[in-house]
């Protein structure tokens, strides 16, 4: 069990407090609710540019990190397409170093030129680095514009291009931060040895004096049902051709979403797993194969990647990987039992992070619902043969999903 307790300060902002008596540390984690989902298509990016530019320095604190460490702390944080999320480390009797300065980059970051253009050059070198110049990079460009239409899912958090980021103007960055980063549109989380009163009293000093924000409501088109399959083949200076295969799935605290998990862990998970087998060392059409979910808010993919043996075609690959995935349904209550054994584990052990269990917290209030984390291994175990053979036959179909050949193009050689 997570145990927490919640508040809401006058200004809006929801706190969640996890008091663990034996840890030495203290964890305070602030969730925004804003992703690349809520980016303009023709400004995208500027969600995971925030990520850096909030560490650029305040008003009143020219830099964020160097308080922090001074008291022996750190800190990171991460942007997806739902939320961007901002969390640190430190030892809990300098908690509210903690709260002072998280709320003073809530109150207002510095916008200036050169904090921008630092920042800018630092994610222009990431995107080049990362997407544009690395093999395979472009991939989650190529798969999420076939999967999304009308849903701002279509492009990645780096953002669509990168002329995007090299565009924005600091009015534009002004504009994101006030209509996203205030305390009505964010949850923080308190975590580790600490006390709800001591919390509620930093709260009431630090956090409850900023203004709430204009309220911010998000609503984003649904994405139409996919009634025919989608490909596309891209040739590039790769090492191997790449197959990846990606099937339309239900959001997270949606109906099947957890049915969805266990399928894509019965794929994937351990040696005896249906892909491992069938691809690698039966059929010997790949040399590695692995199966995700995107976890997103919003209705998501489940991602299939494998790497090809020498000499095997991307069409000879698609075939058996098809074909494979018609035998998903066909799961026993045996391999059924053992892949949810594998997840409760592998949870109860992420749990054992202070870290993680801020991150969950704030994860499932952002859901709308805390108490999602103490419902989490019995939503896994509940999962039964029949619905992960259901779900199987809903998703896995060619109808459902998106092709994308990364075929390697061969290299020339000179006669001498």
């Amino acid at each position: 069990m997570v145990d927490f307790e919640k508040f809401t300060l006058s200004n809006g902002l929801q706190v969640v407090v996890h008091e663990d008596p034996a840890s030495h540390i203290a964890v305070m984690n602030v969730l925004y609710r804003v992703g690349s989902r809520d980016e303009c298509p023709t400004q995208t990016g500027l969600a995971h540019l925030f990520e850096h530019l909030m560490f650029s320095g305040s008003c009143n604190i020219p830099a964020y990190d160097e308080p922090l460490q001074q008291v022996g702390g750190n800190n990171n944080a991460y942007t997806t397409p739902d939320v961007t999320n901002y969390y640190c480390t430190l030892p809990a009797m300098n908690l509210e170093t903690a709260f002072w300065l998280e709320s003073d980059r809530m109150l207002g970051i510095a916008f200036e030129e050169r904090a921008l253009e630092i920042q800018r050059k630092v994610v222009i070198e990431e995107f080049k680095e990362c997407y544009l110049n690395q093999p395979y990079g472009d991939v989650w460009h190529h798969i999420t514009d076939l999967a999304y239409s009308i849903h701002p899912y279509n492009w990645p958090t780096i953002g669509k291009s990168v002329r995007h980021i090299e565009e924005v103007t600091l009015g534009a960055v002004h504009d994101f931060f006030r209509r996203f980063y205030r305390p009505s549109n964010a949850i923080l989380v308190v975590a580790g040895n600490v006390q709800r009163k001591e919390v509620e009293r930093l709260c009431t000093k630090w956090f409850e004096p900023i203004p709430p924000g204009t309220p911010y409501h998000s609503a984003f088109p649904k994405e139409p049902k996919q009634l025919v399959p989608k490909r596309k083949i891209v040739e590039g200076n790769v090492p191997l051709s790449m197959l990846y295969k990606a099937y339309h799935t239900p959001g997270k605290g949606m109906a099947g979403y957890h049915a969805t998990e266990v399928l894509c862990n019965l794929l994937r998970q351990g040696k005896s797993a249906l892909l491992q087998t069938q691809l690698i060392e039966k059929k010997r059409v790949c040399t590695r194969i692995d199966a995700y979910t995107t976890e997103t808010f919003d209705p998501g993919l489940c991602i299939i990647n494998g790497r090809l043996s020498d000499g095997v075609t991307l069409e000879t690959a698609e075939k058996e990987l098809v074909k494979t995935l018609e035998n998903a349904s066909k799961t026993t209550a045996v391999e059924l039992e053992k892949v949810k054994n594998q997840m409760e584990s592998q949870l109860i052990f992420e749990r054992v992070d202070l870290v993680n269990r801020a991150q969950e917290l704030a994860t499932a209030t952002a859901l709308g619902d805390t108490d999602l984390v103490h419902q989490e291994i019995d939503s896994i175990r509940n999962v039964s043969l029949e619905e992960v053979q259901t779900i199987a036959s809903l998703i896995l179909r060619e109808d459902n999903s998106v092709t994308l050949y990364y075929q390697a193009v061969p290299s020339h050689t000179s006669a001498q």
